[in-house]
């Protein structure tokens, strides 16, 4: 009963059943004999000994098999709920080995897996300080949480967790960044067949808010004279004192700043100008910065110390890598300038503040911090038609921080 030969292609009839009985007291032979007990399932003797349980099936006009476990780890009873779950499967027209092998790969996807697989697609995109930043947030507070869970088996408590321990620290705005990449790399899990869905969406309102700081900025003119003075005085690595004095003069982003590269800047043209390109941009475009004499100046002054390297500013431990984003801050500190008062990103709004006190357009000004313009057709016309209008400004602006550094400027608009 329920025997069959290696031989037998069809199926047995339904109605002749294994039992446990059976299977305990089958006997090996030199051959490989085949025990049938309904629906496609059948234990498969070994010369060895060893049972396996196995299911034949039929999809898509394909003859499959299957192996269902090793008898007696998987009792008769076990063998066929998963007989009837393959069924069900097959019915619905999904392949059970498919479906199979499918599981095998969401189960080896941790996190960790797919996140570095998603940083590495994203590295042509971004810029090398975003991918370097977005690295760091999830090697710090993210893979040691869910970083060996199996991407597919985050849930939104698990998710609210890590984060939470990055808001408890204070950083609250760190915490909403963190959330955010995680949910991207949830949904390239979604759209590569690693995971079901971005669990990241049900953390809505799960988070405090973030309260918007501006960076401390010095906007006072008499102020920013002593500033320029300090800076003036600065005693510490030329290429630091030099991106302390250059700041002011481009107020681009830092992270543009001490990235700089010899080959970016134009300096012996009768136009000098630094283009920087779009791919250390935050806005993913090429950006001009014209360069006025004072700034041109201040560049010459450092060539022949960095010149024969990449960056303008390189580090002090190795001129492969540009000076670290805390130099800066770090610089005016030692000028006696506290993070409440001063930081490297606050000539950006020093600039812009006085700038539109003294009646510089406001395009003008905001085309030259590379602000988003939100009317596209307006942006693409004003990046192409006002770079002269931005390099008789740029020049001015050198020029009225000069009468500021020599204190002949009392107020806006107000001269010795």
């Amino acid at each position: 009963r329920g025997i069959y030969p290696s031989s037998e292609s069809r199926l047995p009839p339904a109605a002749m059943p294994l039992t446990e009985a059976t299977i305990r007291n089958t006997k090996p032979s030199e051959r490989i004999r085949k025990f049938w007990d309904g629906g496609g399932l059948f234990l498969q003797l070994m010369p060895t000994g060893a049972k396996w349980w196995r299911l034949k099936y039929r999809i898509v006009g394909r003859e499959k098999l299957i192996s269902l476990g090793v008898y007696p780890a998987v009792g008769l009873k076990a063998a066929r709920e998963k007989r009837d779950a393959a069924r069900k499967l097959i019915a619905a027209g999904v392949d059970p080995s498919a479906e199979r092998r499918n599981a095998k790969v969401a189960d080896s996807a941790t996190f960790e897996v797919v996140a570095r697989e998603w940083l590495a697609l994203q590295a042509p995109k971004l810029a090398p300080g975003t991918i370097a930043k977005c690295t760091w947030m999830l090697r710090e507070f993210v893979f040691p949480e869910v970083g060996s869970c199996a991407v597919a088996a985050i849930t939104a408590p698990m998710m609210l967790e890590a984060v939470k321990k990055i808001e408890a620290r204070g950083t609250h705005e760190t915490a909403r960044r963190t959330k955010l990449r995680c949910g991207q790399i949830l949904r390239y899990a979604v759209a590569t067949g690693r995971a079901t869905r971005d669990v990241t969406a049900d953390l809505r309102g799960a988070l405090a808010p973030v309260v918007s700081k501006n960076h401390a900025a010095i906007t006072d003119p008499a102020r920013v004279g002593e500033l320029l003075r300090a800076i003036d005085g600065y005693q510490g690595q030329p290429a630091t004192a030099v991106a302390l004095k250059l700041a002011p003069l481009v107020f681009v982003r830092p992270g543009e700043l001490r990235a700089a590269e010899w080959a970016e800047l134009d300096l012996d043209s009768k136009e000098p100008t630094w283009r920087i390109p779009a791919s250390r941009m935050k806005m993913d475009r090429e950006h001009i910065v014209p360069l006025s004499k004072q700034a041109v100046a201040v560049l010459r002054e450092l060539k022949p110390i960095t010149g024969h390297g990449r960056f303008v500013f390189p580090a002090i431990t190795t001129p492969a890598r540009p000076m670290s984003e805390n130099t800066l801050n770090a610089a005016l500190r030692r000028l006696g300038y506290s993070g409440s008062e001063m930081t490297s990103h606050g000539f950006r709004s020093l600039a812009s503040t006085l700038l539109n006190e003294r009646g510089w357009h406001p395009d003008l000004i905001e085309l030259q911090l590379a602000h988003a313009e939100r009317n596209k057709v307006r942006g693409a016309y004003n990046r192409a038609s006002r770079l002269a209008e931005r390099r008789k400004m740029m020049q001015t602006w050198a020029d009225y921080l000069d009468k500021l550094r020599a204190a002949k400027v009392l107020g806006p608009g107000k001269s010795q």
